[in-house]
């Protein structure tokens, strides 16, 4: 019997050509996609020359869909909109969601795919997101937004591999060689160098400010808002202090930012708007993520008026607006939502 059709998003590197191949191996008829996002020059010119190779090994048809409309307005406008409100972006999450398993999604349904796999580090049983057993790799946190109504067609062949596993299978096969050696892909695809380098080409930047206490009183001297994320404690200046000072708040409109000691940063509850969540329940208890590469830690949720407020058990420090907040259960994510305040 045949077996089901899977769309495959191919970004010309190892992760992505590993899946296809597990994929074509397991007896799936396998097709490819190579989207083009951003606008970086060059890059989708190597890329893209990379996933036709992966494509042409694996032996399966690739179909290039350009997206970059769809991206700046969905993902880039936002990520600039979001620090000139003096506010720290996830563009990743919402790229998952609008165009990675949003565009990508409607064209498999074009293509009549039964299923869409991409090589995220992440499981799934097609209710819910578990983390992926290479915890170093796992990608659930910026799965957290994506639509809970297509789990059912998402299939995610590392889930359960280690990179260093996928690396030494694409080593072994003649012809993936060089995929197993491809330097790692930036963690935001579009930065070249730094956030605000990119910046400057869409707003000022370079806009030196006053610094603040949180009795309003002007303590030094910084040199622009947007080079700041709370919880930062170098690039600005603070008279007559003996103590490391960190940034606490950011005010976008007066160009100011808000310090203080590092105890001032502690943060014992947030609010959390535009959520996604994967259960019904109102009330819960559970852990949550506030940033990427931290430890989730106990909290109580109540949902209510479409937000979610979340007591921390314990208190965290350096809390970010604008960033996700993502809720587990040990290993099953549960959804989350973006940090309204704290």
């Amino acid at each position: 019997m045949k077996k089901s059709k899977v769309l495959v998003g191919m970004s010309g590197g190892v992760d992505s050509t590993v899946s296809a191949l597990l994929l074509k191996n397991q007896g799936y008829e396998v097709e490819g996609l190579y989207m083009k996002l951003h606008s970086k020059p060059g890059y989708h010119e190597i890329n893209q020359a990379r996933a036709q190779k992966a494509a042409d090994f694996v032996g399966i048809k690739l179909h290039v869909l350009d997206l970059q409309e769809t991206f700046n307005r969905e993902v880039f406008q936002p990520f600039i909109d979001t620090y000139a409100d003096g506010k720290t972006p996830n563009p990743c999450a919402l790229c998952n969601r609008s165009l990675k398993f949003g565009e990508m999604v409607k064209f498999a349904d074009k293509i009549s795919a039964d299923y869409v796999a991409t090589g995220h580090y992440i499981k799934s049983d097609g209710k819910y997101f578990y983390e992926a057993d290479d915890d170093t790799k796992d990608q659930s946190y910026f799965l957290f937004y994506v639509d809970r109504s297509i789990l059912p067609r998402l299939i995610f062949p590392l889930g359960e591999k280690k990179k260093s596993e996928v690396k030494e299978i694409a080593a072994s096969i003649e012809g993936l060689e060089s995929f197993a050696s491809q330097g790692e892909s930036s963690e935001i695809c579009f930065v070249e160098t730094t956030y605000t380098d990119l910046l400057k080409d869409y707003v000022e930047v370079d806009n030196v400010g006053e610094v603040i206490d949180k009795d309003g009183n002007v303590v030094g001297e910084h040199k622009g808002y947007m080079h700041y994320t709370i919880g930062k404690r170098k690039g600005f200046t603070v008279r007559g202090a003996h103590d490391p000072h960190y940034v606490l708040s950011i005010d976008a409109d007066k160009n100011q930012i808000v310090v203080g000691k590092k105890e001032e940063l502690s943060c014992s509850s947030v609010v959390l708007n535009n959520l996604n969540l994967y259960t019904d329940e109102k009330e819960f208890d559970t852990t949550v993520k506030l940033r990427y590469r931290t430890k989730a830690v106990p909290c109580h949720v109540v949902v209510k008026n479409n937000k979610a407020y979340a007591t921390l058990k314990e208190s965290v420090f350096g809390v970010a607006t604008g960033q996700a907040a993502v809720f587990y259960d040990d290993s099953k994510l549960i959804g989350g939502g973006w940090i309204e305040e704290n």
